[in-house]
Protein backbone atom coordinates (compact mmCIF):
# COMPACT_ATOMS: atom_id res chain seq x y z
CA UNK A 1 0.00 0.00 0.00
CA UNK A 2 1.55 3.30 -1.12
CA UNK A 3 0.61 6.88 -0.15
CA UNK A 4 -0.38 7.45 -3.78
CA UNK A 5 -2.81 4.51 -3.69
CA UNK A 6 -4.39 5.84 -0.48
CA UNK A 7 -4.69 9.34 -1.94
CA UNK A 8 -6.23 8.13 -5.22
CA UNK A 9 -8.63 5.83 -3.38
CA UNK A 10 -9.85 8.37 -0.82
CA UNK A 11 -9.22 11.94 -2.00
CA UNK A 12 -11.41 12.28 -5.14
CA UNK A 13 -14.74 11.87 -3.36
CA UNK A 14 -13.72 14.35 -0.64
CA UNK A 15 -12.54 16.86 -3.25
CA UNK A 16 -15.85 16.51 -5.10
CA UNK A 17 -17.76 17.10 -1.87
CA UNK A 18 -15.64 20.20 -1.13
CA UNK A 19 -16.40 21.50 -4.65
CA UNK A 20 -20.13 21.12 -4.02
CA UNK A 21 -19.79 23.15 -0.82
CA UNK A 22 -17.94 25.90 -2.69
CA UNK A 23 -20.70 26.04 -5.34
CA UNK A 24 -23.29 26.77 -2.63
CA UNK A 25 -23.39 30.57 -2.84
CA UNK A 26 -26.07 30.87 -0.13
CA UNK A 27 -24.06 28.64 2.26
CA UNK A 28 -27.17 26.61 2.99
CA UNK A 29 -25.23 23.72 4.53
CA UNK A 30 -22.84 24.13 7.43
CA UNK A 31 -19.50 22.31 7.47
CA UNK A 32 -20.35 20.62 10.77
CA UNK A 33 -23.53 19.24 9.19
CA UNK A 34 -21.50 17.82 6.31
CA UNK A 35 -19.10 16.22 8.78
CA UNK A 36 -22.11 14.75 10.56
CA UNK A 37 -23.48 13.11 7.42
CA UNK A 38 -19.99 11.85 6.54
CA UNK A 39 -19.88 10.04 9.87
CA UNK A 40 -23.42 8.76 9.30
CA UNK A 41 -22.35 7.42 5.91
CA UNK A 42 -19.42 5.63 7.52
CA UNK A 43 -21.71 4.00 10.07
CA UNK A 44 -24.10 2.99 7.29
CA UNK A 45 -21.21 1.37 5.38
CA UNK A 46 -20.35 -0.78 8.40
CA UNK A 47 -24.00 -1.75 8.83
CA UNK A 48 -24.26 -2.59 5.11
CA UNK A 49 -21.15 -4.78 5.32
CA UNK A 50 -22.74 -6.83 8.10
CA UNK A 51 -26.18 -7.01 6.39
CA UNK A 52 -24.70 -8.00 3.01
CA UNK A 53 -22.62 -10.71 4.67
CA UNK A 54 -25.65 -12.04 6.51
CA UNK A 55 -27.77 -12.12 3.33
CA UNK A 56 -25.01 -13.88 1.35
CA UNK A 57 -24.65 -16.49 4.08
CA UNK A 58 -28.41 -16.98 4.45
CA UNK A 59 -29.19 -17.20 0.73
CA UNK A 60 -25.89 -18.77 -0.44
CA UNK A 61 -26.12 -16.53 -3.50
CA UNK A 62 -23.00 -16.22 -5.65
CA UNK A 63 -20.99 -13.11 -4.86
CA UNK A 64 -21.00 -11.58 -8.37
CA UNK A 65 -24.79 -11.66 -8.96
CA UNK A 66 -25.30 -10.30 -5.45
CA UNK A 67 -23.00 -7.32 -6.06
CA UNK A 68 -24.98 -6.53 -9.22
CA UNK A 69 -28.52 -6.87 -7.85
CA UNK A 70 -28.63 -7.41 -4.09
CA UNK A 71 -25.97 -5.04 -2.76
CA UNK A 72 -27.23 -1.98 -4.71
CA UNK A 73 -30.71 -2.47 -3.26
CA UNK A 74 -29.49 -2.86 0.34
CA UNK A 75 -26.88 -0.10 0.23
CA UNK A 76 -29.02 2.52 -1.50
CA UNK A 77 -31.87 1.78 0.91
CA UNK A 78 -29.63 2.33 3.93
CA UNK A 79 -28.08 5.50 2.54
CA UNK A 80 -31.48 6.77 1.45
CA UNK A 81 -32.94 6.29 4.93
CA UNK A 82 -30.45 8.84 6.27
CA UNK A 83 -31.70 11.40 3.74
CA UNK A 84 -35.36 10.66 4.50
CA UNK A 85 -34.70 11.20 8.23
CA UNK A 86 -32.99 14.54 7.52
CA UNK A 87 -35.88 15.63 5.32
CA UNK A 88 -38.48 14.62 7.91
CA UNK A 89 -36.56 16.64 10.52
CA UNK A 90 -36.69 19.69 8.19
CA UNK A 91 -32.90 19.73 7.79
CA UNK A 92 -33.13 19.94 3.97
CA UNK A 93 -34.71 22.96 2.34
CA UNK A 94 -33.49 23.19 -1.25
CA UNK A 95 -32.03 21.01 -3.97
CA UNK A 96 -28.55 22.42 -3.24
CA UNK A 97 -28.46 21.10 0.31
CA UNK A 98 -30.16 17.87 -0.81
CA UNK A 99 -27.32 17.29 -3.29
CA UNK A 100 -24.59 18.18 -0.76
CA UNK A 101 -26.00 16.12 2.08
CA UNK A 102 -26.81 13.20 -0.20
CA UNK A 103 -23.31 13.22 -1.64
CA UNK A 104 -21.91 13.55 1.91
CA UNK A 105 -23.69 10.37 3.06
CA UNK A 106 -22.42 8.52 -0.02
CA UNK A 107 -18.92 9.90 0.45
CA UNK A 108 -18.76 8.62 4.03
CA UNK A 109 -19.97 5.23 2.82
CA UNK A 110 -17.33 5.18 0.07
CA UNK A 111 -14.50 6.14 2.44
CA UNK A 112 -15.15 3.15 4.70
CA UNK A 113 -15.59 0.81 1.74
CA UNK A 114 -12.33 1.93 0.11
CA UNK A 115 -10.44 1.78 3.41
CA UNK A 116 -11.67 -1.80 3.75
CA UNK A 117 -10.42 -2.62 0.24
CA UNK A 118 -7.09 -0.93 0.92
CA UNK A 119 -6.70 -3.23 3.91
CA UNK A 120 -7.77 -6.34 1.98
CA UNK A 121 -5.69 -5.64 -1.14
CA UNK A 122 -2.69 -3.54 -0.10
CA UNK A 123 -0.71 -4.65 -3.18
CA UNK A 124 -3.37 -3.82 -5.76
CA UNK A 125 -2.20 -1.77 -8.73
CA UNK A 126 -2.78 1.95 -9.02
CA UNK A 127 -5.41 1.39 -11.73
CA UNK A 128 -7.59 -0.41 -9.18
CA UNK A 129 -7.57 2.63 -6.92
CA UNK A 130 -8.28 4.96 -9.84
CA UNK A 131 -11.45 2.95 -10.50
CA UNK A 132 -12.41 2.82 -6.83
CA UNK A 133 -11.54 6.46 -6.09
CA UNK A 134 -12.89 8.16 -9.21
CA UNK A 135 -15.53 5.57 -10.09
CA UNK A 136 -16.99 3.59 -7.20
CA UNK A 137 -16.65 6.35 -4.60
CA UNK A 138 -18.13 9.07 -6.84
CA UNK A 139 -20.88 6.64 -7.83
CA UNK A 140 -21.84 6.10 -4.17
CA UNK A 141 -21.96 9.83 -3.51
CA UNK A 142 -23.71 10.63 -6.78
CA UNK A 143 -26.37 7.94 -6.43
CA UNK A 144 -27.39 9.17 -2.99
CA UNK A 145 -27.28 12.79 -4.16
CA UNK A 146 -29.62 11.93 -7.05
CA UNK A 147 -31.96 10.15 -4.62
CA UNK A 148 -31.97 13.20 -2.34
CA UNK A 149 -32.55 15.71 -5.15
CA UNK A 150 -35.33 13.70 -6.81
CA UNK A 151 -36.94 12.96 -3.44
CA UNK A 152 -36.97 16.60 -2.36
CA UNK A 153 -38.35 17.71 -5.72
CA UNK A 154 -41.10 15.11 -5.37
CA UNK A 155 -41.87 16.31 -1.83
CA UNK A 156 -42.53 19.78 -3.22
CA UNK A 157 -44.97 18.36 -5.77
CA UNK A 158 -46.71 15.76 -3.58
CA UNK A 159 -46.68 17.66 -0.26
CA UNK A 160 -44.51 15.13 1.54
CA UNK A 161 -46.05 11.87 0.28
CA UNK A 162 -43.71 8.90 1.01
CA UNK A 163 -44.32 7.65 -2.54
CA UNK A 164 -42.31 10.63 -3.80
CA UNK A 165 -39.10 8.95 -2.70
CA UNK A 166 -39.63 5.85 -4.85
CA UNK A 167 -38.49 7.19 -8.28
CA UNK A 168 -35.23 8.56 -6.87
CA UNK A 169 -34.57 5.30 -5.07
CA UNK A 170 -35.16 3.35 -8.28
CA UNK A 171 -32.73 5.58 -10.20
CA UNK A 172 -30.07 5.29 -7.47
CA UNK A 173 -30.34 1.47 -7.41
CA UNK A 174 -30.28 1.31 -11.21
CA UNK A 175 -27.18 3.53 -11.44
CA UNK A 176 -25.42 1.47 -8.76
CA UNK A 177 -26.35 -1.81 -10.44
CA UNK A 178 -25.26 -0.66 -13.91
CA UNK A 179 -21.91 0.47 -12.53
CA UNK A 180 -21.36 -2.87 -10.77
CA UNK A 181 -22.05 -4.78 -14.00
CA UNK A 182 -18.98 -3.25 -15.71
CA UNK A 183 -20.60 -3.83 -19.12
CA UNK A 184 -17.56 -2.44 -20.94
CA UNK A 185 -14.59 -2.17 -18.59
CA UNK A 186 -13.95 -0.73 -15.11
CA UNK A 187 -12.22 2.28 -16.67
CA UNK A 188 -15.09 2.89 -19.10
CA UNK A 189 -17.59 2.73 -16.22
CA UNK A 190 -15.45 5.16 -14.24
CA UNK A 191 -15.33 7.57 -17.17
CA UNK A 192 -19.09 7.27 -17.55
CA UNK A 193 -19.63 8.26 -13.91
CA UNK A 194 -17.19 11.16 -14.28
CA UNK A 195 -18.99 12.42 -17.42
CA UNK A 196 -22.63 11.94 -16.33
CA UNK A 197 -22.78 12.93 -12.67
CA UNK A 198 -21.17 16.42 -12.61
CA UNK A 199 -23.59 17.92 -15.22
CA UNK A 200 -26.58 16.39 -13.39
CA UNK A 201 -25.53 17.89 -10.06
CA UNK A 202 -24.66 21.21 -11.70
CA UNK A 203 -28.15 21.35 -13.19
CA UNK A 204 -29.61 20.73 -9.72
CA UNK A 205 -27.51 23.57 -8.34
CA UNK A 206 -28.57 25.97 -11.08
CA UNK A 207 -32.24 25.13 -10.61
CA UNK A 208 -31.96 25.47 -6.84
CA UNK A 209 -30.17 28.83 -7.02
CA UNK A 210 -33.12 30.21 -9.00
CA UNK A 211 -35.59 28.64 -6.58
CA UNK A 212 -33.83 30.16 -3.56
CA UNK A 213 -33.88 33.61 -5.15
CA UNK A 214 -37.57 33.36 -6.02
CA UNK A 215 -38.48 32.03 -2.57
CA UNK A 216 -36.51 34.78 -0.85
CA UNK A 217 -38.22 37.48 -2.92
CA UNK A 218 -41.77 36.23 -2.41
CA UNK A 219 -41.28 35.16 1.19
CA UNK A 220 -39.49 38.34 2.30
CA UNK A 221 -42.29 40.53 0.95
CA UNK A 222 -45.03 38.36 2.47
CA UNK A 223 -43.36 38.22 5.89
CA UNK A 224 -42.70 41.97 5.88
CA UNK A 225 -46.34 42.67 5.06
CA UNK A 226 -47.53 40.33 7.81
CA UNK A 227 -45.25 41.92 10.42
CA UNK A 228 -46.29 45.42 9.38
CA UNK A 229 -49.94 44.40 9.65
CA UNK A 230 -49.44 43.02 13.17
CA UNK A 231 -47.49 46.05 14.39
CA UNK A 232 -49.84 48.61 12.80
CA UNK A 233 -52.82 47.63 14.91
CA UNK A 234 -54.94 47.04 11.78
CA UNK A 235 -54.88 43.26 12.00
CA UNK A 236 -58.58 43.02 12.85
CA UNK A 237 -59.56 44.39 9.42
CA UNK A 238 -57.48 41.82 7.54
CA UNK A 239 -58.29 38.20 6.58
CA UNK A 240 -55.78 37.06 9.22
CA UNK A 241 -57.54 39.15 11.86
CA UNK A 242 -60.92 37.74 10.90
CA UNK A 243 -59.51 34.21 11.07
CA UNK A 244 -58.11 34.92 14.56
CA UNK A 245 -61.51 36.28 15.56
CA UNK A 246 -63.11 33.00 14.49
CA UNK A 247 -60.76 31.13 16.84
CA UNK A 248 -62.26 32.87 19.88
CA UNK A 249 -65.19 30.48 19.78
CA UNK A 250 -62.85 27.48 19.87
CA UNK A 251 -60.12 28.57 22.29
CA UNK A 252 -59.93 30.50 25.52
CA UNK A 253 -58.93 34.18 25.37
CA UNK A 254 -55.35 33.72 26.70
CA UNK A 255 -54.69 31.03 24.09
CA UNK A 256 -55.81 33.34 21.27
CA UNK A 257 -53.46 36.00 22.64
CA UNK A 258 -50.61 33.46 22.65
CA UNK A 259 -51.48 32.56 19.05
CA UNK A 260 -51.04 36.20 18.03
CA UNK A 261 -47.70 36.41 19.88
CA UNK A 262 -46.58 33.19 18.19
CA UNK A 263 -47.55 34.57 14.78
CA UNK A 264 -45.48 37.71 15.40
CA UNK A 265 -42.42 35.77 16.62
CA UNK A 266 -42.58 33.28 13.76
CA UNK A 267 -42.76 36.10 11.21
CA UNK A 268 -39.87 38.00 12.81
CA UNK A 269 -37.66 34.89 12.79
CA UNK A 270 -38.63 34.05 9.20
CA UNK A 271 -37.59 37.56 8.13
CA UNK A 272 -34.35 37.21 10.07
CA UNK A 273 -33.55 33.90 8.36
CA UNK A 274 -34.18 35.29 4.88
CA UNK A 275 -32.04 38.34 5.66
CA UNK A 276 -29.16 36.08 6.69
CA UNK A 277 -29.41 34.12 3.43
CA UNK A 278 -29.34 37.34 1.40
CA UNK A 279 -26.25 38.52 3.31
CA UNK A 280 -24.51 35.17 2.80
CA UNK A 281 -25.19 35.30 -0.93
CA UNK A 282 -23.42 38.67 -0.98
CA UNK A 283 -20.42 37.40 0.96
CA UNK A 284 -21.31 38.50 4.51
CA UNK A 285 -21.31 35.97 7.36
CA UNK A 286 -23.72 36.75 10.20
CA UNK A 287 -23.77 35.24 13.66
CA UNK A 288 -27.02 34.36 15.38
CA UNK A 289 -27.33 36.75 18.33
CA UNK A 290 -28.64 36.10 21.85
CA UNK A 291 -31.87 37.97 21.13
CA UNK A 292 -32.73 35.50 18.34
CA UNK A 293 -32.08 32.52 20.61
CA UNK A 294 -34.28 34.15 23.28
CA UNK A 295 -37.10 34.39 20.73
CA UNK A 296 -36.84 30.65 20.13
CA UNK A 297 -37.13 30.05 23.86
CA UNK A 298 -40.26 32.21 23.87
CA UNK A 299 -41.64 30.29 20.88
CA UNK A 300 -41.12 27.01 22.73
CA UNK A 301 -43.05 28.36 25.70
CA UNK A 302 -45.87 29.56 23.43
CA UNK A 303 -46.03 26.23 21.62
CA UNK A 304 -46.56 24.47 24.94
CA UNK A 305 -49.23 27.01 25.90
CA UNK A 306 -51.07 26.84 22.56
CA UNK A 307 -50.92 23.05 22.24
CA UNK A 308 -51.04 20.87 19.13
CA UNK A 309 -54.58 21.82 18.23
CA UNK A 310 -53.77 25.51 18.36
CA UNK A 311 -50.65 25.03 16.25
CA UNK A 312 -52.70 23.21 13.63
CA UNK A 313 -55.13 26.11 13.63
CA UNK A 314 -52.20 28.45 12.98
CA UNK A 315 -51.05 26.67 9.83
CA UNK A 316 -53.36 28.56 7.43
CA UNK A 317 -51.70 31.83 8.55
CA UNK A 318 -48.09 30.63 8.46
CA UNK A 319 -45.77 29.40 5.74
CA UNK A 320 -45.38 25.79 6.82
CA UNK A 321 -43.68 24.18 3.84
CA UNK A 322 -40.50 22.15 4.40
CA UNK A 323 -38.50 25.17 3.21
CA UNK A 324 -40.07 27.52 5.72
CA UNK A 325 -39.61 25.07 8.56
CA UNK A 326 -36.01 24.55 7.41
CA UNK A 327 -35.24 28.26 7.69
CA UNK A 328 -36.23 28.23 11.36
CA UNK A 329 -33.99 25.24 12.00
CA UNK A 330 -31.14 27.09 10.28
CA UNK A 331 -31.50 29.95 12.78
CA UNK A 332 -31.95 27.69 15.77
CA UNK A 333 -28.97 25.43 15.04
Amino acid sequence: MTPLSVAVGLAPVLCFLAALLLLDSYKLVKVRTVLGVLVAGMAIAMAAYWINGWILAATRMDFTPYTRYGAPLVEEMLKGLAIVVLARMNRIGFLVDAAILGFGVGAGFALVENLHYLNLFPDARLGTWVVRGFGTAIMHGGATAIFAVMGLAAMERTRGSPAGWVPGFAVAVLLHSIFNHFFFSPFASTMGIAVVLPPMLYFAFERSERAVGQWLGRGFDADAEMLELINSGKLNDSPVGRYLHSLRDKFQGPVVADVLCYLRLYTELALRAKGILIMRENGFETEIDAETHAKFDEMSYLEASIGRTGLRALQPMLHMSHRDLWQLYMLKA
